[in-house]
């Protein structure tokens, strides 16, 4: 892959909830491919912090296994995995209690200024619960482990509901700045959803007709083939609403609607999609459908079936959900923008299409058909995009038309065959060090969110709305193509 690696001065990183599936899987193996890409120097401490009472030795074993699982051996040497080890250490702390914060203390107390008197960088990742950011930002301050250069991440869910957003902020506030707080939302550092700015205010080709002038329609889709197993407890009390509208998709929209910023700057760029939640209009209930998993025909298995793997044959949480939102400015007045999320769908995958309208006269008469233009930007897998133009069918026998793509897969344009690009949690772990926010959502941004999303999920409990049920495999509810149909429209499908 194509890209340029530029180093960082040494910092510190300590990994609340080191032990735990999301550290494991992703921010580990994030840094240690960092490390092997030579982004991150000698020098670096990297600590981990969990209730779990593991020596040092015992607690790099782990590590170790755990990348080779994560990563797979064949991309691992071990000469790396070595060096990446004598970097980590392990600290047993109680993040509710008083255990294991002086430990904690003692180990970031040397070396806390690089060359002459610049501080060096402390990270402090909440890989924890939410109910543990309050506490953990509290005893991080009594404790006297923070100064100008500390930041801390924090992970969704950022709150269950505007009250519980702003009191969260509150929290947060009190012992730190906005400009030290990165709320991390991984979809951000996926390479094409960075490129959305790219190609849109990059290319004198494509801004002039992002707008309601040329755009019929807006769709954004977020598919899962997995189900709820393993958090059935987080998802029966949030559901797809919560869990993956109000922040994925959320950014999602922000980014593919925002006005052009001053300037590539974390603030000005925030202040453009902030600008989109707000303008965005109230849902009516009819332009919202919401699904729960069930079998197909003939399948066996428990997290085929929604109710029973959350244990509850009565549950209204959704696994799926779909809405029409429209944004109230000058450029989208009138422009639909149709979203939807769901798990157990038939194939992986995160897609926007952007529809554009029909040529306003067609000189070629009804045999020619209809033809439109139509750019599909896959976010996963297989990260691209591919732009559908209209061309003459080759051969004689009169001016017939076919839709053909242009496409560009980032993996076959940017580089060599089995080249990787960076994982989301690589780019963003280091936007923290670099001290850059572009790419993490702003506390008021956050709340705004919440403060759209609030009343559907409040006019849907207040309707007793049921969840209609779809069969696990498929393309979600059949209510959800009517949401289209109604305006003559129809989804895009959902494949690899």
């Amino acid at each position: 892959m194509v890209s340029r690696v530029i180093p960082v001065a040494p910092f510190d990183l300590v990994v609340f909830g080191a032990t735990g599936d999301l550290a494991q899987r992703k921010i580990l193996p994030a840094l240690f491919r960092r490390f092997c890409a030579g982004q991150i120097p000698h020098g670096t401490r990297i600590i981990g912090a969990a209730r779990s009472a593991f020596s040092l030795d015992d607690y790099r074993q782990n590590l170790a296994q755990s990348l080779k699982k994560n990563l797979g051996t064949t991309a691992i040497e071990d000469e790396k995995l070595v060096q990446f080890l004598q970097l980590v250490s392990y600290i047993s702390l109680d993040g509710n209690g008083a255990a294991g914060w002086r430990a904690l203390s003692a180990a970031l107390s040397d070396g806390q200024e690089q060359s002459g008197s610049e501080l060096r960088v402390q990270v402090y990742y909440f890989s924890v619960g939410p109910s543990l950011f309050g506490p953990l930002a509290e005893r991080l301050h009594s404790h006297g482990l923070t100064n100008a250069a500390t930041r801390i991440v924090v992970e969704k869910p950022f709150g269950h509901d505007l009250a519980s957003a702003r009191d969260l902020n509150r929290t947060l506030a009190g012992h730190f700045d906005e400009g030290q707080i990165y709320r991390i939302d991984h979809y951000l550092g996926k390479e094409t959803v960075q490129n959305l700015m790219a190609v849109r205010f990059g290319n004198m080709l494509f801004e002039p007709l992002w707008n309601s002038q040329y755009v019929d329609h807006i769709q954004i889709t977020v598919a899962e083939t997995v189900g709820v197993l393993g958090r059935e407890d987080y998802y029966e009390r949030s559901g797809a609403m919560r869990d993956m509208m109000q922040n994925h998709l959320m950014q999602l929209l922000c980014l593919i609607a925002m006005e052009p910023p001053a300037k590539f700057d974390p603030d000005a760029v925030r202040d453009e999609k902030l600008k989109v939640i707000r303008a965005l209009d109230p849902v009516e209930p009819y332009h919202i459908v919401r699904g729960q998993y069930a079998p197909a025909s003939g399948a066996v298995g428990r997290d085929l079936n929604y109710r029973e793997t959350v244990g509850n044959q009565r549950s209204s949480t959704e696994s799926y959900i779909a809405l029409k939102a429209h944004i109230s400015n000058w450029r989208w007045a009138g422009t639909p923008f149709y979203l939807r999320t769901g798990k157990r769908l038939k194939a992986r995958s995160s897609v926007i299409n952007v529809m554009f309208k029909d040529a306003p006269h067609s000189i070629f008469g009804e045999e020619a058909g209809r033809h439109a233009n139509h750019l599909k930007i896959r976010l996963q897998p297989n990260e691209g995009i591919t732009l559908s133009v209209t061309i003459k069918e080759p051969g004689p026998g009169g001016m017939r038309l076919m839709d053909v793509p242009l496409d560009m897969s980032f993996a076959e344009a940017l580089g060599p065959k089995g080249s990787e690009a960076a994982d989301a949690y690589e780019r963003l772990i280091m936007d923290v060090v670099r001290g850059n926010q572009t790419l993490f959502m702003r506390g008021d941004e956050v709340e705004a969110a919440w403060g759209w999303t609030d009343p559907i999920i409040a006019g849907l409990q207040a309707r007793g709305d049921v969840p209609k049920p779809y069969e696990s495999g498929s393309v979600g509810p059949g209510d959800a193509d009517l949401l289209l149909r109604r305006d003559q429209r129809e989804w895009r499908g959902i494949n690899p």
